[in-house]
C-alpha cells in the first residue's frame, strides 16, 4: 500500500509519481496505491491525503498502518512526515522540505503549476498551516527511509541527513532536487514499501 505525495508546485504527473504508478501496476498492485492532487492549501491537502491514508489502512488486513508506506517529495516529505507520526505508517522521504514554512514564506503569491502552465495563490495564512504541522523530530526512525541528493539546488541536503539522523538514509551523490536518477533508487523505495 503506497500513498505519494508530490512536492509544491507539482502534481501527480511528475516522472517519480508516472514511474511508482508503473511500477505498482507492473505488480498488479494499482488498488495499493493513491497519488491525489494536491490543493495550495497544507491543511486542505492533510485533509485529502488523510482520507487517502485511511482508506489504504482500512484496505490492509487487521488494519495495520505499519503496511502502509507514504512516499513524499520536497514539500511532500514534509507532509508524509507528519502523516506518519499521525497515523504510524512507514515513510520514504525524498529530498524533504525539513524547514517547510521558512522556505516556503519566499513563495507567498502567484504561482504555477509545473505540469499544467495553471496559476493558483499561494497564501500567506499557509505558512501558518505548515508550522502546525512541524514534527520537532521522528518519534519511530525505523519506519523511515531519506533519500537526499548532495546537488539538489533547492534544499540543503544536510538539514534532511541531520533532522532524518537516526534513520535509514541513501545520501546520493550529485543528481538535483527532482531525482532525475530516481530510476536508479526506485527498487529500494519499492522494497521499502513491500512490493519488492
Amino acid at each position: 500500500m503506497v500513498l505519494y505525495l508530490h512536492g509544491f508546485r507539482s502534481s501527480p504527473l511528475s516522472f517519480k509519481a508516472q514511474m511508482m504508478a508503473n511500477a505498482m501496476a507492473a505488480r498488479g498492485k494499482q488498488a495499493a496505491w493513491r497519488c491525489p492532487q494536491l490543493p495550495p492549501s497544507p491543511a486542505a491537502a492533510m485533509t485529502i491525503a488523510g482520507e487517502q491514508l485511511q482508506a489504504l489502512i482500512h484496505a490492509v488486513p487487521g488494519r495495520d498502518p505499519a503496511a502502509v508506506t507514504i512516499v513524499g517529495s520536497s514539500l511532500g516529505g514534509y507532509y508524509a512526515t507528519w502523516l506518519a507520526e499521525q497515523f504510524g505508517t512507514r515513510a520514504v522521504l525524498i529530498n524533504p522540505a525539513v524547514h517547510a514554512p521558512r522556505d516556503l514564506a519566499t513563495q507567498v503569491g502567484t504561482q504555477r503549476d509545473f505540469h499544467t502552465g495553471v496559476p493558483f495563490e499561494f497564501l500567506p495564512a499557509y505558512i501558518g498551516e505548515l508550522e502546525r504541522m512541524r514534527v520537532s523530530r521522528p518519534t519511530k526512525p525505523g519506519r523511515y527511509l531519506l533519500i537526499a541528493a548532495t546537488g539538489d539546488e533547492v534544499l540543503d541536503w544536510r538539514e534532511m541527513r541531520d533532522y532524518f539522523a537516526d534513520c535509514a538514509q541513501i545520501i546520493v551523490p550529485g543528481s538535483d532536487h527532482g531525482l532525475s536518477d530516481f530510476e536508479q533508487w526506485l527498487p529500494r523505495v519499492m522494497a521499502f514499501a513491500g512490493h519488492a
